[in-house]
């Protein structure tokens, strides 16, 4: 009986532990361009129908096809230059090296071209987005943070004051 008690305890911490990696593996809203768009706490890739491009948030990349081969740089070539990030849409890709399928994104996406229909992170009112540097609260979110972390330090002292008066 005490073998099943310690295995259910083993498996309670476990899951607990893979739950809580789970969650930290799975958000990356301080990593995404302020110009993609809101609605996702997790991205890998932004594949970019308009000019057929592909982003990688993890390393700040683009990978663009050029003279028969994919190239990747953190800079887009000089012919984007015009691009308008903010009012295009960015399709939201979670898998590994999305370009070396480009054929089928291509195909699968093509009636996106020309949309302008996705509200930026920049834009976003959802304060999850905050955690953001590039975006326009965020200073004002660190502020908050800062002020509710010195509220917590008083009322923590003063529950600790009032614990040793009552002794």
């Amino acid at each position: 009986m005490r073998y099943f008690f310690v295995l259910v305890a083993a498996l309670f911490l476990s899951s607990t532990l893979v739950a809580q990696v789970h969650v930290n593996l799975n958000i990356n809203l301080d990593s995404q361009p302020i110009w993609g768009p809101a609605g996702y706490d997790y991205v890998e890739y932004y594949y970019l129908p308009d000019i057929e491009v592909y982003y990688y948030v993890p390393q700040h990349r683009y990978y663009y096809y050029d003279r028969g081969r994919w190239r990747y740089s953190s800079y887009l070539p000089s012919r984007y230059r015009n691009f308008d990030f903010y009012n295009s849409y960015k399709v939201v890709v979670n898998e590994r090296e999305p370009y070396l399928k480009h054929n089928m994104y291509k195909e699968k996406y093509s009636s996106y071209k020309g949309r302008h229909d996705q509200q930026p992170i920049r834009d976003s009112r959802d304060s999850k987005y905050f955690v953001n540097k590039n975006h326009p609260e965020h200073k004002n979110w660190v502020k908050q943070q800062k002020h509710d972390q010195g509220k917590d330090k008083d009322q923590n002292n003063n529950r600790d004051k009032n614990k040793k008066n009552k002794k």
